[in-house]
C-alpha cells in the first residue's frame, strides 16, 4: 500500500475515533434529583455509566493502536507485521488500517 493511501485511511480512522470518543465522554452534571434515589433510576444510571466507561476505554485502546500505526507510517514500516516483518495484505489494511499483524 502506498503511503498516501495509508495516510488517508489513518486520517479517516482518527476522525472516526475522535468523534466516537467525544460522544461517549462521561458527563456528570453534579445535580441530584429526587428521582435519582429511586432504585430503578439508580441502577439504570449505574449501568449506563459503566457502559460508557467501557466504550470509552475501548475507543482509547483503538486510538493507541492508531498512534502506533501513524508511527509505523512515519518510520516506513507501515503495512509490515510487527512480529514477522511480513507484508500485511492491502485488503486487510483497507478494512482495519491499524492492524499490526498478518492474518496468519
Amino acid at each position: 500500500m502506498d503511503d498516501g493511501r495509508a495516510r488517508e485511511l489513518l486520517v479517516a480512522e482518527r476522525k472516526r475515533l475522535e468523534r466516537a470518543i467525544s460522544r461517549h465522554m462521561h458527563e456528570d452534571d453534579g445535580e441530584q434529583s429526587d428521582s435519582f434515589f429511586d432504585p430503578g433510576n439508580l441502577a439504570a444510571k449505574l449501568y449506563q455509566d459503566e457502559l460508557d466507561e467501557s466504550l470509552e476505554e475501548d475507543l482509547r485502546v483503538q486510538l493507541a493502536a492508531l498512534v502506533r500505526a501513524e508511527q509505523r507510517l512515519a518510520a516506513g514500516t507501515y503495512g509490515l507485521s510487527i512480529e514477522s516483518g511480513k507484508p500485511i495484505m492491502d485488503e486487510r489494511l483497507e478494512v482495519l488500517p491499524t492492524t499490526e499483524r498478518t492474518a496468519e
